[in-house]
């Protein structure tokens, strides 16, 4: 495995581990206000450390359009783990390997292959059982769902506006991220300063470690990779976020939840499997 194929893995691992994180620290704050306070304290960060390469004007633009994707994939996320359970948020979040082929095509014209369709009916055979098979809708299943969609617009533009100015543009989609999320939080919720040590443990945690580590280095490293290859470690977030759900709020899913999650993952391996052969799909 290449280097930087090992720090897009360290950077899934951060990833994954946020679910069981912000669930614990959504308990004692508001979604939005939590996003609000994590991306602003990664802006702070980005600013500390990286310092002017961070805010150069070239990219703000850029920044503002991935910004809109990853606060609405984030406050999906966020707001539907209040009413499921990290592990389910974990593998319905990575359905955006599944939808970005589809969103490929609007956005960039690239071919749907047929193993796409077939990739996406069993992810939806997957999320009909990790949802709950018939009993009442889990509201916060569909809007992780929501989430997925929004993180593959995300994953479609990074590949669109990938260039040289990675820090700046990883600040400036933290940095709108930051504005959009406390914008909303002042108008939807109540403003607190979180005094539960939980909050702050999560807030540095995701702000640190997953946002500004592990978004600038996908912003940074991917382009060293395949995309084949990209997808493959990323697909590995939903095992990280289980194993954490295990391991921080021992959490153990049920047989039917399993079932459905490794449908979830047959679909996504499916979808990120090379068929260089594969003849398109005709849309």
């Amino acid at each position: 495995m290449k280097r930087a194929e090992l720090v897009l893995l360290l950077a899934t691992v951060f990833w994954g581990l946020t679910f069981p994180v912000m669930k614990i620290s959504i308990s004692y704050m508001p979604p939005l206000l939590f996003l609000a306070y994590r991306f602003g304290v990664a802006s702070a960060f980005m600013l500390l450390i990286f310092r002017s390469k961070a805010i150069k004007k070239e990219t703000v633009f850029k920044g503002f359009i991935l910004g809109i994707t990853l606060f609405l994939g984030h406050a999906f996320q966020t707001i539907g783990l209040k009413y499921t359970t990290p592990s389910n948020s974990a593998f319905i979040t990575s359905l955006y390997v599944v939808f970005t082929p589809f969103i490929a095509y609007f956005l960039l014209g690239d071919k749907i292959k047929k193993k796409d369709g077939v990739s996406l009916l069993i992810a939806i055979a997957g999320l009909y059982l990790i949802s709950g098979a018939g009993k009442k809708v889990n509201h916060g299943d569909i809007l992780t769902v929501l989430c997925a969609i929004s993180f593959a617009f995300q994953i479609v533009l990074v590949q669109k506006f990938q260039g040289p100015d990675y820090i700046s543009l990883s600040f400036w989609q933290i940095f709108w991220n930051f504005l959009f999320s406390l914008t909303s939080s002042t108008l939807l919720e109540t403003l607190i300063l979180p005094t539960n040590p939980a909050s702050w443990l999560g807030i540095l945690y995701t702000s640190l470690f997953a946002t500004v580590i592990a978004f600038t280095a996908q912003v940074k490293y991917q382009g060293e990779t395949t995309a084949y290859r990209a997808a493959l470690i990323y697909s590995t977030e939903p095992l990280f976020g289980t194993l954490g759900t295990v391991i921080i709020m021992r959490a153990i899913p049920s047989v039917r939840e399993l079932i459905g999650a490794g449908l979830i993952m047959m679909a996504v391996w499916i979808a990120i499997k090379e068929e260089d052969a594969e003849a398109p799909l005709s849309l």
